[in-house]
């Protein structure tokens, strides 16, 4: 639970149009989606990712990182970072598992198997889709385990897209006919509160001297 006198006492350091700002974004929020990367070895295209996350509004992002490196490339985040929530894990089955545990389906990337359109994917379960490297694509563990498998409709005489592109082509598709249905997709007023404490925590600069200053003044 969130300590409402906590967010209080640090929303009294942002200005009332950041406050704003902050409400605005968190109504256009979803944890209906998220989005998985399996050991994308181009840090750039995670960074890429995370953007197009934040830029339309899936806040939880899932990386997987049993090769590679664990930097995000800030520049080119352009501090998505601050607004995304990153999930990382040792291992595709700690993924897997965890996100079924959340409720979700396990939606595969692949221009090959019996791929679902992206015009014909099911926005009404909540879906994690999984976008693999960019040159094998999605392991075999996460192939195996998915629930279902997602395309974009392609014309021309290439197979498949940047993993960046392919995911902001998605994560774009989706989050708009989501935003246009009559589900239930926005995020809860607890999961409201917990991100305006944590957003305001990363705007506000001495950010330690100042939770220590309202915890000294605790009874």
């Amino acid at each position: 639970m969130v300590d409402l006198d906590y967010l209080k006492y640090l929303e009294e350091f942002l200005t009332d149009n950041r406050k704003e700002r902050f409400l605005q974004v968190l109504e256009n929020r979803t944890n209906h989606f998220t989005i998985a990367m399996e050991d994308v070895y181009q840090l750039h295209n995670t960074s890429a990712v995370m953007r197009s996350c934040e830029v339309f509004g899936i806040q939880e992002l899932n990386v997987v990182e049993q090769k590679f490196g664990k930097r995000i490339d800030t520049e080119i985040a352009m501090g998505a970072q601050k607004w995304v929530d990153i999930n990382r894990f040792n291992s595709m089955q700690n993924c897997i598992d965890s996100l079924r545990q959340k409720g979700y389906q396990i939606i595969a990337t692949t221009p090959h198997n019996d791929s679902c359109m992206l015009h014909e994917f099911d926005i009404t379960k909540r879906s994690a889709i999984f976008f693999g490297t960019e040159k094998e694509g999605l392991s075999p563990e996460v192939i195996a385990q998915a629930d279902g498998y997602l395309k974009i409709p392609m014309v021309g005489f290439t197979e498949s897209l940047n993993i960046s592109v392919s995911a902001a082509i998605i994560i774009q598709d989706i989050t708009t006919r989501l935003r246009q249905s009559n589900l239930n997709w926005k995020l809860t007023a607890d999961e409201i509160l917990e991100k305006r404490l944590s957003w305001a925590k990363n705007s506000i600069k001495d950010i330690k001297r100042i939770e220590a200053r309202y915890y000294a003044n605790q009874p």
